[in-house]
């Protein structure tokens, strides 16, 4: 079962989005698999203390995305082969550097400055 225990929300994004981006993240990080199921949406929306239909709507764009299989009815499980998870760990790395980039450019930091501090952080944090 996918457990929501360390989700947060944030003031910063629906809340709706944050759980799509929660259970992304969690796929692309390994701690959700395929065929994990997910709890119920009522279970989830009495978790988290939000309306149904928020959870619904993320349920509905993980389904739109083939990231999970749901039936009326019947529980909902991870349908995340090799293939999706490389594609969503392109998407949110994407997501990321975009981000890093923007602040970034907004402190006046120049490319050759950017890749220099890569660099330094890259062999620091060597695993």
């Amino acid at each position: 079962m996918v457990s929501f225990d360390s989700f947060v929300p944030s003031g910063g994004r629906p809340i709706y989005l944050q759980i799509l981006y929660f259970i992304k993240r969690g796929a692309a990080a390994g701690t959700i698999r395929d065929g994990d199921e997910l709890p119920s949406r009522r279970v989830l929306s009495s978790l988290l203390g939000i309306n149904p239909n928020t959870v619904q709507k993320a349920f509905r764009m993980l389904e739109d995305e083939e990231l999970i299989s749901s039936h009326s009815g019947a529980k909902s499980f991870m349908t995340i082969d090799e293939e999706k998870l490389c594609q969503l760990r392109r998407e949110l790395l994407a997501e990321d550097i975009r981000g890093i980039v923007m602040s970034l450019k907004q402190t006046g930091v120049s490319r050759a400055e950017a890749l220099e501090l890569i660099n330094t952080y890259w062999e620091e944090n060597e695993i």
